[in-house]
């Protein structure tokens, strides 16, 4: 049978107009909004409800036609597309936040995008016997609020992103006010690449002018079912009371503690390369170190002779008022320097011709600010313990029951599991730095979200599903 142009043009009108009922188009042309919506700029909202809607509307879609072999297509794609902009999206943060360097966030968005698990980690649990048979599976939140941090924007999205839609959701975003650039660039090219391979549009949304107003929004909304905090504890703890499912990856002042019978030469070079990765802005970052007199003189020498600049007393008084402020009887961090290269401080105190310098690290006691502050700075404090229940009772002061990261340097057994067993951190790392934790550079694999205050730990598509059981009773499906 022969159809001519008259015929032809009514069977594609009848399919549109089929496909539109069934929600899987828009009657409107595809604009830059992508496939199923006409709002938005390829996720990026001017109004923060339409991103909810938006994305809402999105996960619908995702849920009721995507399989799991369509999820580990668009991850995929996803991965691809990232690698290609790492750097890009390196150089961005940088221009835009002020913030770390380079060479290392382009480090560590290699590390989520290839290390990020994505639907293989959601295995079936089956249990069978004279009654039938029970499965037990992952299933979605649905639409999940995520808050993202200054300190690694691009990097928390594209993890989020491939842990959440791995588990069939989708996301509203509300990042940081000083990388909202670099994430709206991020998130649109990660909505482009979801649509060029026949995903929805819009199934990871953002405001485009993030403020906490447009959070707080997002929290309240019956849309969403999940929230995501990435970031500090004042943020965690107000999503914690707004009585919604809360998963919160809050501050860590990792503790470092170097025994007797550890490699000192090993220690210094780890450390000093966690330390200064990224000017410190990684909250699992080694924060201060806690090492026994007896090594501690090798300890510090070994740290210099790996690059660190050792401040001598006037210079570090000159530092500590250059990048903390002290108000009502406390100091605190003066956040202009917040990420901020070492050499750049040096050159502020007046100390030139050091601007390749990638940490400063001081001698000082277990109460110095440094030691008690999360800083976020190439700024590392070192300090004299005459054992190593010292050390232990140092360290569990300075980590301040944050219970995010910790970790030791020794062939002691027995020293590292009391250590362990005392800090009861969510990451513990022996003999190597604490970026191994995460994926970087050490087994397992990599998030950016280390749920520690709500417990969900090393965050994976897992941690954003819901676990929902069906029971087939009387033995059914069993052949035995």
């Amino acid at each position: 049978m022969e159809f001519g142009t008259k015929e032809i043009s009514m069977i594609v009108e009848q399919v549109l107009k089929n496909l539109e009922e069934n929600n899987l188009i828009s009657t409107k042309k595809t604009s830059n909004s992508g496939l199923y919506s006409d709002k938005g700029d390829y996720g990026v909202f001017e109004r923060v409800e339409d991103a909810i809607d938006a994305a809402y509307e999105a996960q619908k879609i995702y849920l009721d036609n995507f399989k799991i072999k369509d999820r580990q297509r668009l991850i995929a794609a996803i991965r691809k597309v990232s690698i290609e902009n790492a750097e890009t999206l390196a150089r961005m943060i940088v221009e835009e936040s002020k913030m770390g360097r380079v060479e290392d966030k382009v480090k560590k968005h290699l590390a989520v995008i290839e290390n990020t698990p994505g639907p293989e980690c959601l295995t079936t649990d089956a249990i069978t016997g004279d009654g039938g048979l029970m499965i037990e599976e992952y299933a979605p939140f649905g639409l999940i609020g995520a808050i993202t941090p200054v300190t690694n924007p691009t990097e928390t999205i594209i993890n989020n992103t491939i842990s959440m839609i791995s588990g069939g959701n989708g996301i509203v975003f509300n990042v940081h006010p000083s990388a909202k650039k670099v994430c709206a660039y991020c998130l649109q090219f990660i909505n482009k690449t979801i649509i060029e391979n026949g995903g929805p549009a819009n199934l990871i949304t953002m405001v485009k002018e993030p403020t906490m107003e447009t959070c707080n929004i997002i929290t309240q909304s019956p849309k969403v079912r999940l929230m995501v905090g990435t970031g500090g504890m004042g943020m965690v703890n107000s999503l914690l009371r707004s009585g919604k499912k809360t998963i919160g990856a809050g501050a860590g002042n990792p503790p470092v503690i170097v025994d007797e019978t550890a490699d000192i030469k090993k220690a210094a070079k780890d450390i000093y390369y966690g330390a200064s990765f990224d000017n410190n802005l990684l909250c699992l970052a080694e924060k201060e170190v806690f090492v026994l007199e007896e090594v501690a003189n090798d300890f510090i020498y070994n740290m210099v002779d790996e690059g660190a600049f050792l401040l001598n007393g006037a210079q570090l008084e000159a530092i500590t008022n250059l990048v903390l402020k002290y108000e009502n009887g406390k100091y605190d961090i003066n956040k202009k320097w917040v990420g901020q290269d070492a050499g750049k401080m040096l050159e502020a105190i007046g100390i030139t011709g050091k601007s390749d310098t990638r940490l400063l690290i001081c001698d000082v006691p277990y109460d110095n600010p440094f030691v008690l502050l999360e800083q976020l700075m190439p700024v590392l404090p070192i300090v004299r313990c005459k054992n190593l229940n010292q050390a232990i009772d140092y360290a569990m002061i300075a980590e301040s029951g944050n219970r995010h990261t910790a970790s030791m340097f020794s062939k002691n057994v027995d020293n590292m599991t009391r250590f362990a067993r005392k800090i009861e951190t969510t990451i513990f790392v022996k003999n190597g730095c604490t970026l191994e934790g995460v994926g970087i550079g050490g087994e397992g694999y990599t998030t950016m979200t280390i749920a520690g205050p709500t417990g969900e730990g090393i965050t994976c598509a897992k941690s954003f599903t819901r676990r929902r059981r069906c029971m087939l009773a009387d033995g059914g499906l069993r052949i035995i």
